[in-house]
């Protein structure tokens, strides 16, 4: 008989001040509920972020965009939006619902979110931002952040930057997620966004030199922990995005390799897979689709003998018309398989 469904055990946290040293982006469609419990179990100190969430998403929406199983904690809510009162309005479910922290998209460049009045465009009118902080903070007593870009547009010195940023920290704002690009809003697409525009680490460390009482992360480009520990030389915080995504079984060394954890024990993929299974079912019995969630571990043998398998497998078998709970374990036989073979024959890919 299969054991019941059990969260992963909470760590103790303090609700006001999370540990950002490393944190992994939001991304829309991809960090949901599911995959944050995913990257979740392979560390229990990483800073999660959902997706970003619109205002109008969660006051009309009844609030069915905030939920969120317990062991994904510490979890911050990313909103979209800039109108004050109905900031306020959200930060105050979202603290009810038990987020540990909310964030304000100023950087998301795509035409939905600029039409909207909200993310990258907000930087050239931070008095609007900065308004809807205060009225925020009125609201909640969990910290508001910011995550932003280095410029936009023709605002692309050291002097735009600090003109955005100045007015926040007076109305309150202590933490600032920096990515290290500008982002066009005329002439490339949100994709392009995330590549075309070069990074520029060091204007995220003069931002750092400027205000040394805030707590400064960076975001943009990093691939792997050794670039994360340079890159905490000169700022407090990392953030990675994508390549978390694409390969998140990385995040399993995270709490001994950034957060220095003595007792880390790096969970084994077998784990993750039996971890994951239960809670797949747990969720079918809930009317999800295995597909939702076995989405996001496509990655999780990235690299390894076995990989490529392990994806088609997912993908031919878990968008179908059968919802198989046991999608996971049955790809993982096809790995086994493959790794048997591939150490019989002494094969290395």
């Amino acid at each position: 008989m299969r054991a019941e469904f059990t969260t992963i055990p909470l760590i103790a946290l303090k609700r006001t001040l999370l540990d950002h040293r490393f944190s992994v982006a939001p991304m829309l469609d991809w960090t949901d509920r599911h995959c944050r419990y995913f990257l979740r179990l392979l560390s229990q100190h990483t800073v999660l972020y959902t997706e970003m969430v619109t205002t109008g998403a969660i006051i009309y929406g009844k609030g069915e965009y905030l939920g969120f199983d317990e062991a994904e904690h510490p979890l911050v809510l990313q909103l979209g939006g800039s109108a004050p009162d109905d900031m306020a309005r959200c930060a105050s479910i979202a603290q009810e619902k038990g987020y540990d922290e909310l964030n304000i998209n100023v950087g998301c460049p795509s035409d939905r979110v600029k039409n909207g009045s909200f993310g990258a465009c907000l930087m050239s009118h931070p008095e609007i931002v900065a308004s809807c902080v205060e009225n925020m903070k009125a609201s909640v007593d969990i910290p508001i952040t910011v995550k932003c870009r280095i410029g936009i547009d023709d605002m692309d010195d050291d002097e735009g930057l600090t003109a955005f940023v100045s007015p926040l920290v007076d109305s309150g704002v202590e933490h600032f997620i920096v990515h290290a690009r500008k982002a066009w809003l005329q002439g490339l697409s949100p994709k392009e966004n995330r590549d075309i525009p070069p990074l520029n680490y060091e204007r995220v460390y003069r931002l750092k030199e400027q205000f040394p009482h805030l707590y400064i992360s960076i975001n943009g480009g990093i691939t792997d922990f050794s670039q994360a520990k340079q890159h905490l030389k000169n700022v407090d915080g990392v953030m990675m995005g994508r390549e978390i995504y694409s390969n998140p079984y990385i995040l399993a060394t995270a709490d001994a390799d950034l957060f220095y954890v003595a007792d880390g024990a790096v969970i084994s993929r077998e784990q993750v897979i039996h971890q994951m299974t239960d809670y797949i079912h747990h969720q079918v019995a809930q009317g999800v689709r295995v597909w939702h969630i076995a989405r996001h571990v496509l990655g999780l043998f990235q690299g390894q003998v076995g990989g490529k398998i392990w994806r088609r497998y997912l993908s031919q078998n878990g968008t179908g018309k059968h919802n198989n709970p046991n999608l996971l374990l049955d790809a993982y036989e096809q790995v086994i398989n493959a790794q048997e073979k591939a150490l019989k024959f002494g094969q290395n890919g």
